[in-house]
């Protein structure tokens, strides 16, 4: 929801981007090997925009 990262691989695999957004703050909360946060960043960065990939 902000920066759409999750809701970008969510429509690239045709997934629930709810359910992907459950799923990873799960997985980054319950995890301490798994940096939620600098992952999401890292994606934001690495992730093309809308604009830019149609």
């Amino acid at each position: 929801m902000l920066a759409g990262v999750m809701g970008g691989i969510a429509r690239r695999f045709g997934w629930s981007s709810t359910l992907l957004r459950v799923i990873f703050v799960i997985v980054s909360i319950a995890s301490a090997a798994f940096p939620g946060i600098l992952v999401y960043l890292i994606l934001w960065l690495l992730m093309p925009d809308e604009a830019d990939a149609a």
